[in-house]
């Protein structure tokens, strides 16, 4: 460290300006006097807390000096962890990330550091400071040496976890590279793995895959219930623990077969796996969790039967069905999606259910593109198929005004997303209906392909 840096010409200016002693400056910092003169004098290092105090007094925002304070206090010195992981910690909260980049490439060229940083990563993964952890995580897997080792596979495995948002391209990369790592996991966080990876392929529609993990999901659930149960684990136990049950993961291995199932239009199959999910008699423990859980795929597998026949073309239970969703907001959507698909499916007009949750469709409509939560990424993508085939519904009726509207919403949310495979399918609807659309509407299609290219380029 040079005696004078700029951090320290800066503070000397501010004193003299402000005919400061460094008395004076210590009780505006709230700092020792020595502390001061060691530090003014070039005699003593400079720590993070003590920068911010400076920085605060000299009338500048937090986290100002930080890039003058890792070229002139951190690179020429031995890296010290107990002054860097509170710098680190404070760029994660100030989302400094290239400060974060630099001290990294720091600490990993010296020997001992994976360690460390892969804690700190974790820490600040459980405080949600994803951005900050996946450059952690990222840099601590490229020096990891055993390629089958537990932290490795974390790494990875978070790193999975941070990239869900909402262009579904990324999405759909990120669990593509995850999924060689999801068995080198240990057996606490396999199964949690397993149902994020199963829940990213079932918003993106990619059945095939979202049923190969379920199966992988359910047989590895069933292991470990039957495990617990001949060894009386308790779940209160300081082992590592699942985030639920083993038996909720066995079951919601079922509920996605079975919606994979009537995807395919395989509805006995379907019907089959709701069956298996809807009985959890042979669950014997009757703790709080264990009742709640039981319940919830019995109701589940209630509403997913009504689902099931309706696409297996029973239409005699829409009554029943519209009856049910209509008092439950959460499931107004989905109920929807599932009649529209049905109509265009077997020619049913469902018109007058469409009126009577008009409002629901027009808020569904105006709701922009949210990201983050796993639930706000399945309404977008649910909604995306919902305007589709809504489309489909009302061009294929001559109601062309209504069919452009909702093709266009699809387009346009589809866009924001980066979902190819819905722009496809529209681009193709257009192609067949656009005679039928006004001057307006072409311009508006126009400029929404324009974006979609730009976004190509």
């Amino acid at each position: 460290m040079s005696n004078t840096t700029t951090i320290l010409a800066e503070l000397l200016s501010y004193m003299k300006d402000k005919e400061l002693s460094v008395s004076d400056l210590a009780r505006v910092t709230d700092m020792n006097p020595g502390t001061i003169s060691g530090f003014v004098n070039g005699n003593r290092k400079l720590s993070v807390y003590q920068l911010d105090r400076f920085t605060d007094a000299m009338g500048h925002p937090v986290g100002y000096y930080y890039d003058w304070y890792i070229s002139e206090y951190l690179v020429d010195t031995e890296p010290n962890w107990r002054r860097m992981s509170p710098f680190l910690e404070n760029c994660a909260k100030l989302n400094k990330l290239d400060c974060i980049r630099k001290v990294v490439d720091m600490l990993l060229d010296k020997l001992g550091y994976a360690i460390p940083l892969f804690e700190l990563a974790e820490h600040f993964f459980e405080e949600r400071l994803y951005e900050a952890a996946a450059i952690l995580y990222e840099n601590v897997a490229l020096t990891e040496k055993k390629q089958y080792s537990e932290r490795l596979s974390i790494c990875h495995y978070r790193l999975f976890l941070t990239r869900q948002g909402e262009d579904q391209q990324k999405n759909y990369e990120a669990a593509i590279q995850f999924e060689c790592y999801v068995d080198r996991l240990d057996e606490a966080n396999q199964l949690d793995a397993l149902k994020a990876l199963v829940n990213t392929y079932r918003s993106l529609r990619k059945w095939d895959k979202a049923d190969k993990f379920a199966k992988v999901l359910g047989y590895k659930a069933e292991v470990q219930h039957k495990f617990s149960k001949n060894n009386n684990v308790d779940r209160d136990e300081n082992n590592k623990r699942s985030f639920y049950p083993a038996f909720v993961y066995w079951a919601f291995a079922h509920l996605i077969q079975a919606e994979v199932c009537d995807a395919k239009k395989d509805y006995a199959m379907g019907f089959k796996h709701i069956q298996l999910y809807a009985d959890l008699s042979w669950v014997q423990e009757t703790d709080e969790t264990t009742v709640k859980w039981k319940n919830q795929f019995k109701e589940w597998a209630g509403a997913n039967t009504f689902v099931n026949r309706i696409l297996a073309g029973e239409v005699s239970v829409l009554p029943d069905y519209v009856s049910y969703f209509s008092e439950r907001k959460d499931e107004i959507l989905p109920a929807l999606d599932i009649i529209i698909e049905a109509a265009n499916q077997y020619n049913i007009n469902v018109d007058e259910v469409l009126q009577k949750f008009d409002s629901e469709i027009t808020s569904y409509m105006e709701q922009q593109v949210n990201e983050g939560r796993y639930s706000q990424r399945f309404i977008n993508g649910r909604f995306i198929h919902f305007s589709k085939e809504l489309s489909v519904y009302y061009l294929t009726k001559g109601r062309f005004t209504d069919g452009f509207k909702f093709l266009l919403s699809c387009l346009e949310k589809s866009t924001l997303i980066n979902n190819k495979s819905y722009i496809i399918k529209i681009v193709k609807l257009f192609e067949e209906y656009g005679k039928h659309a006004s001057s307006e509407i072409n311009e508006a299609y126009k400029n929404l392909i324009k974006e979609v290219d730009e976004d190509e380029e």
